[in-house]
């Protein structure tokens, strides 16, 4: 009898013990979860104080007249109706039609080429992506000084073979191709390294048995290496259009902040600014946000559909 007592009593301070266990690892994994969201809350506050709260509060400022607070749609009523909006959506349109082509092309370009290089890869690599690192306003400044009238070095090249030297940024027929030029120099080297990324990725066995059945190098570009390069291009198309349709600083730095001459380069943003900031209609500033924000949303899904397809390797 008294064993069988023993050992009951043993059963009891076990369960005790496995209980005690349960409620310290309980109470371990609660401090751990406690801990975690600790971390997480500051970044999240952050991200709703800097993004989310203005974002919302432009979308209440764009129904409301300037001086009263009232809802109201005078705002995008006057869109309806302002020339320099218009103006600015199709600079801005015309940004994504000569940039991201050209970029693109030559990025694939550049990254097939070098692709085919054996030594010094990383080299060339460095070369071509430099400038997509460096500061857009020491770049635009750079090429600002390239573009000057009287001692810029593009009049001085074309001086070399008795070419009439160009006002570049002044003429209104040149100002925006010249912001255009500076945007895909600076953008190739993004374009060549994520191309590389998804080259890399495409199996090699694909090109051995192409080359097996007697295909030339632009067959297997056409039949492998383009469709397979899809989920790639995809991206760059569609964070090279969203870059395009806000562009601010190029403008900003080349053409002054109205986007000049006579409006040749504003953009949508740069035309948001120049609302904003220079003739304080904040409300109004609000209203051509909303219209810029609609567009890349409605521009992005378009893109999606379009070229967004599957292959399977």
């Amino acid at each position: 009898m008294a064993h069988y007592n023993s050992f009951k009593d043993e059963i009891i301070v076990e369960k005790r013990r496995s209980k005690l266990r349960a409620h310290r690892q309980i109470t371990i994994q609660t401090r751990r979860t406690f801990v975690a969201y600790s971390f997480l809350i500051v970044p999240l506050l952050f991200f709703l104080a800097i993004r989310i709260y203005p974002t919302l509060y432009a979308f209440v400022m764009a129904f409301s007249e300037k001086g009263t607070g009232d809802f109201s749609l005078v705002n995008f009523e006057r869109l309806l109706t302002d020339t320099v909006f218009w103006k600015a959506l199709l600079n801005t349109f015309l940004y994504v039609i000569i940039t991201v082509p050209i970029q693109l092309g030559l990025g694939l370009l550049i990254a097939l080429a070098i692709e085919k290089v054996r030594r010094f890869k990383w080299l060339y690599r460095t070369i071509y992506f430099l400038p997509y690192i460096t500061s857009v306003v020491a770049v635009s400044w750079v090429w600002k000084l390239m573009y000057d009238k009287d001692y810029g070095f593009f009049n001085e090249f074309l001086g070399w073979f008795g070419i009439t030297p160009q006002t570049w940024l002044s003429d209104p027929k040149l100002a925006l191709l010249c912001i255009s030029a500076v945007m895909i120099w600076q953008s190739i080297g993004f374009s060549m390294l994520i191309f590389m990324a998804g080259l890399q990725v495409i199996p090699k066995s694909f090109y051995e048995a192409a080359k097996i059945d007697g295909s030339n190098s632009w067959s297997m570009f056409w039949k492998i290496t383009f469709p397979l390069l899809n989920p790639t291009l995809v991206f760059l198309v569609v964070t090279g259009v969203i870059e395009a349709l806000q562009t601010f600083t190029q403008v900003q730095n080349l053409a002054g902040s109205t986007g000049g001459p006579l409006n040749s380069t504003v953009s949508i943003a740069v035309y948001m600014y120049k609302v904003a900031f220079l003739e304080f209609n904040m409300v109004y500033a609000a209203a051509i946000a909303i219209v810029l924000f609609l567009v890349i949303l409605v521009v992005t899904i378009i893109q999606m559909k379009l070229l967004n397809k599957s292959y399977e390797y």
